[in-house]
């Protein structure tokens, strides 16, 4: 029986040391993706069982199709095809331009990852790889990118939250000097979409990286950048609450069922009070900025217009408010952030607290582009003045980060 038990111990030990050599000098030697000096791009998958395999990514074309919520555009996966010793291959047809892409491979009808990249990220629950392509300095790609300039700060802070009555985290961006220095920045509050939370931009968005390379070139002025969890029913991003490891959800609004309406809006003081009294900030309209990308778009305009005249920068990011159904209607016993929408909007705009940029952005195919026209139209109605900028695309990073990278040279100027 102890030899039994020594063969068996044997056998585990000998199995974790192959498994530990292989973590530390790889099992495969295939490639991918491969990213060829013209920039066209070939993904490789080892599937010698697969009846199927396809590439799936925002490099592709896109589709529309209908869904419950209108017409959305996806792209269109792409098949590999089988090569010798069970390795699967595709190329794109043509060079891909500049800029950050994610991608996954579907194996007979099931997502998975291409366990060849590591580089992998979470938008949601979804797990995606990606990588960038950079054909020049100063392009998106290269934004993207860590280049060799003086870097900033990123920490993760929690924060009383008397209004939600928790402790929550933010987190930060601080650009480079803010420690050497008693310099005080302007605040840019950067908000999430549904089912994000504070990490959202941090890693989807490239947002340190972008910042570090603007500032750097002197395309956009040094500032803090914060980044919340507009999920008012959440404390942090997933594995970082306390409570247990739960999945990350998809909800509207950032409230659930039972919650007091346009909690997340309620709440933001605690948000600027926390930041204002740690950071060194200036504290004025001319200093702070605030934009957010779907949910947080929706997030944003009610923010800005309920405490009207405190933001001079405002970003509407594939707006979720547009067409929300309550615009210029008095909803007794409803939150007083949604009610009186034309009233609050008339006190944005009025002289003393018209925001120095209204900038709203969407792309060409986002489902939510008929209701941000009839947005626009009523914009167009009131008088009130906006910058707007419209993009190939659906409801999709990609557009996000475009519109992130051309708002942050817009504001504090």
């Amino acid at each position: 029986m102890k030899k039994a038990i020594l063969t068996l111990s044997a056998v585990i030990l000998a199995t974790l040391g192959t498994q530990a050599q292989q973590a530390l000098f790889g099992g495969s030697n295939i490639v991918s993706p491969e990213i060829h000096p013209d920039n066209t791009v070939t993904f490789r998958l080892y599937a010698p069982k697969a009846v199927s395999v396809k590439v799936s990514g925002d490099f592709l074309p896109e589709q529309l199709i209908d869904t419950p919520q209108g017409k959305w555009a996806v792209s269109v996966p792409a098949d590999l095809k089988e090569g010798k010793d069970g390795v699967w291959e595709y190329t794109t047809p043509q060079p891909l331009e500049a800029n950050y892409y994610c991608y996954n491979f579907v194996v007979d009808g099931q997502k998975q990852l291409d366990l060849q990249n590591v580089f992998v990220n979470r938008d949601v629950k979804t797990l995606t790889n990606y990588f960038i392509i950079t054909r020049e300095a100063g392009d998106q790609g290269d934004l993207f990118s860590v280049n060799d300039v003086p870097h900033g700060t990123v920490r993760k802070c929690w924060y009383d939250s008397p209004s939600l009555g928790m402790k929550r985290r933010l987190t930060v961006y601080t650009p480079a000097g803010y420690e050497t220095s008693s310099k005080k920045y302007p605040v840019f509050y950067l908000l999430h979409g549904s089912g994000g939370d504070e990490e959202a931009w941090y890693t989807q968005g490239r947002v340190t990286q972008v910042l570090d390379n603007l500032i750097a070139t002197g395309k956009a002025e040094p500032m803090i950048v914060v980044m919340t969890n507009g999920n008012a029913y959440e404390t942090s991003a997933p594995g970082e609450q306390a409570g247990g490891f739960r999945q990350p959800k998809m909800v509207m609004g950032g409230v659930k069922p039972g919650m007091k309406e346009a909690a997340f809006e309620l709440s933001f003081p605690d948000v600027r009070r926390y930041v204002e009294k740690n950071f060194r900030t200036i504290n004025d309209k001319r200093h702070r900025a605030i934009a957010g990308l779907s949910m947080g778009s929706f997030h944003s305009e009610h923010i800005s217009k309920y405490y009207a005249g405190e933001y001079g920068y405002i970003g509407l990011f594939s707006g979720a408010s547009a067409g929300d159904g309550r615009r210029g209607k008095d909803e007794p016993g409803g939150s007083p952030v949604y009610a009186n929408f034309d009233k609050q909007m008339a006190n944005l705009f009025a002289p003393k607290n018209r925001p120095y940029l209204y900038y709203v952005a969407i792309g060409k195919t986002d489902f939510l582009k008929q209701g941000n026209d009839g947005f626009l139209r009523y914009m167009d109605e009131k008088g009130y003045p906006y910058t707007y900028r419209e993009t190939e695309g659906g409801h999709i990073w990609r557009n996000w980060r475009t519109y992130f990278i051309e708002f942050s040279q817009k504001i504090f100027k």
